[in-house]
């Protein structure tokens, strides 16, 4: 009987040190994933739009005063050697929300009229199977939202898909279906500090993909008297640029109340050179709506050949600058690490610890150990699609390829073709093919592999019913 019972005591002290154990177990799983968690750094990348590479303070701006961007690269880094896959907006926006180059998915050009996009073999929208980086950020826990310009399709266009069918949770947009709420184009950053404030206990993503600088300008008042001493075209500009910038200074001010700052990875970007100047000194003069047009266009290139629409530095060459407090060095200038805005989804995904859909490869290659500061050789070439090339100076060019230093720009139908070594000639002025055949030679063979692996035409589900 005492053996009975003593056995019956020793099976309660076990289950009761068990229990114990599977609790303290448990809470170590809770704490582990709390841990987790907070390793995820919140994400918020900051696109402008025709932004260029000298309208900044740190770049040498003429007329323009950023102080906020100015200080968010003396509290980070300042890389002088990032590119864009295309120098105009819509491409280039889809090569940083899918990590792949933008011709893979039939998007050469801007998004404009569906009558347009079937002259121009493009789809009407960017295909929702396409991979997204919001929808791949979700698997791993994040929050995710777009405010500002969308451009992933067009307001001419009345069915095309809403961000929401690409992964996002929550969205503002301009440039946007027709059929869908257009919000003002000046409330991007107010959005996205609005949505950190909602989501700061969790990880969280916003793309808050800014107006400034494209047409139509909308100074305001406050910011035109600041720049009274300046020529009109300059007032114009500058005003616009100092007052974004402000609101980047707001951005980094509430998260530093929200305690969420040194968890917060803040990356400013464009989506390609400044735009061309206007000659006519008229209200809408080549504009994208009721405002002030293109006159007012006068951003710097920063000494870089070339501006908007074309594939020479000036036109894809663009500011890019991290902030991370604690995790990116604070006051770097970075001038010869090769990056693209197609590396932006890798990078994003291995900071949020996640993993690639099956069968997705991307383009581009993660760049943490650069934006932290360490050691970083790139290994895959840089490529362009650009089939909008004209006779202009500096626009001629419609394909390159950059491997390494070399930059190789081609256009087969002019029979031209140019090769730059931009270790040594950063500003791509002095063209070398003539000493370089050999190299000439290897980066167009890898170029036509490349073209020969894109798609003759857009996939049917990406047609509005205006095409029917």
């Amino acid at each position: 009987m005492k053996i009975i019972k003593l056995i019956t005591l020793f099976f309660i002290v076990t289950l009761a040190f068990q229990s114990c154990k599977n609790k303290k177990e448990t809470k170590t799983v809770a704490e582990t994933t709390k841990t987790t968690s907070k390793k995820q750094p919140n994400i918020i990348f900051i696109f402008a739009d025709d932004w260029g590479y000298g309208d900044l303070g740190i770049h040498g701006s003429s007329f323009c005063d950023t102080p906020n961007l100015d200080k968010m690269a003396a509290d980070g880094l300042d890389f002088q050697n990032f590119s864009v896959v295309n120098p105009v907006c819509s491409p280039s926006r889809v090569g940083m929300v899918t990590g792949q180059f933008p011709a893979r998915q039939s998007v050469h050009g801007h998004f404009a009229s569906v009558a347009s996009h079937a002259k121009r073999n493009m789809p009407d929208w960017l295909d929702t199977n396409a991979p997204m980086l919001p929808r791949m950020l979700k698997t791993a826990g994040y929050t995710t939202a777009h405010f500002g310009k969308w451009h992933l399709t067009n307001t001419h266009v009345e069915d095309a898909p809403t961000p929401l069918e690409y992964g996002y949770d929550e969205y503002g947009a301009f440039n946007i279906a027709g059929r869908l709420h257009q919000m003002q184009v000046d409330s991007t950053l107010h959005k996205t500090i609005d949505f950190a404030k909602r989501n700061k206990d969790k990880p969280f993503f916003i793309n808050a993909w800014i107006h400034a600088t494209h047409t139509p300008h909308y100074p305001k008042t406050k910011y035109m008297d600041k720049y009274a001493h300046l020529d009109d075209q300059k007032q114009v500009y500058a005003a616009v640029v100092a007052e974004y910038d402000a609101r980047i200074g707001e951005l980094f001010a509430t998260l530093k109340e929200l305690g969420i700052d040194d968890n917060t990875l803040v990356l400013f970007s464009s989506d390609n050179g400044p735009e061309i100047t206007g000659t006519k000194k008229m209200t809408e003069d080549n504009s994208t709506g009721p405002g002030m047009g293109e006159y007012y266009s006068v951003g710097e290139d920063g000494g870089l050949k070339g501006r908007k629409r074309s594939l020479f530095a000036g036109g894809v060459r663009i500011p890019f600058i991290v902030r991370w407090p604690g995790q990116v060095p604070a006051g770097k200038v970075d001038k010869t690490t090769q990056m693209s805005a197609v590396d932006l989804l890798p990078t994003f995904m291995e900071l949020a610890g996640a993993h690639y859909p099956e069968g997705y490869k991307p383009d581009g290659e993660s760049i943490v150990a650069a934006i932290k500061g360490e050691k970083y050789n790139r290994e895959k070439p840089i490529y362009w699609d650009w089939r909008f090339s004209s006779k202009r100076p500096y626009f001629w060019p419609s394909a390159g390829i950059q491997d390494q230093n070399w930059k190789l720009l081609i256009n087969k139908k002019m029979n031209r073709t140019e090769l730059y070594d931009i270790s040594k000639d950063w500003t791509e002025q002095n063209d070398v093919s003539v000493d370089h055949p050999e190299k000439v030679k290897a980066l167009i063979e890898k170029l036509e592999l490349f073209q020969k692996t894109l798609p003759k035409n857009p996939p049917a589900n990406t047609f509005s019913k205006e095409r029917e």
